[in-house]
């Protein structure tokens, strides 16, 4: 068994040094299981040295010149050879304990992807509230969030990875088409609950409780276009670090 480990990566030179460490750390769990893994960072057109510093630890580093979440997943995607794919955010750290449950799953043989919850230190209560609260939905609606999800490899390919006329929430859209076509095959889509993944809580420190109000009442009031709109998902691309 073989996992390719996906980091999407957009001028992170600061974080993702501890990320890609984090990484192969746990995820030596898979080497004591004797199974392989690899390391994929899809510079996303970064201006700064976030391909020198994934290449100087190892991983392998491919390109995509459009700064577009999905198509950097994608991308990633391209180039991996594993039976399983995990996508893991370049400001998240993954845990062996959450890659062992990974492991669990890929051998039960009954899942064909999932994700896990979240978990964020030192953020203010309403960025706690707000955390837990997208894990209540998660485990309900059995949504994967984006800075951790794993899936098949040929199962990615046949619903066509993630969708690129998205600039956000792709991860939802992605988590529906999977679970999908997990009813069709008998298989189930699966939210790991313990433990949960460690991601970073840079965006509650760098952007105003009024920007993500106005990007939540605007994509209410426009039906959800907003997140087809480059420009109105500036909090993921607009380069703030």
């Amino acid at each position: 068994m073989k996992i390719s480990i996906i980091i999407p990566a957009y001028n992170e030179e600061q974080l993702l040094p501890t990320t890609i460490h984090s990484v192969k750390e746990s995820a030596a769990i898979f080497l004591n299981n004797n199974w392989q893994y690899e390391i994929i960072v899809c510079d996303n057109n970064s201006t700064d040295k976030t391909a020198e510093i994934s290449h100087s630890l190892g991983a392998t580093v491919v390109f995509e010149p459009v700064n577009q979440i999905a198509r950097a997943r994608n991308s990633g995607a391209k180039a991996a050879s594993g039976d399983w794919l995990i996508f893991i955010d370049a400001d998240s750290h993954p845990t062996a304990e959450l890659f062992k449950s990974v492991i669990k799953e890929v051998e039960s043989n009954k899942t064909i992807g999932g994700g896990c919850l979240i978990e964020m230190k030192n953020v203010p209560f309403i960025a706690k509230a707000v955390s837990e609260f997208w894990n209540l939905i998660s485990i309900t609606m059995r949504w994967a969030a984006g800075s951790f999800i794993f899936c098949r490899s040929e199962t990615f390919k046949s619903i066509g990875g993630f969708n690129e006329d998205l600039f956000a929430s792709e991860e939802i859209d992605f988590s529906k088409r999977l679970k999908r076509f997990a009813r069709g095959k008998n298989l189930k889509f699966k939210i790991i609950t313990k433990p949960g993944l460690h991601t970073s809580a840079r965006k509650v420190h760098l952007y105003e409780k009024r920007e993500y109000l106005l990007f939540v009442l605007k994509t209410m009031f426009k039906f959800g276009s907003t997140l087809r709109e480059r420009e109105s998902c500036k909090i993921w691309y607009d380069g703030r670090r």
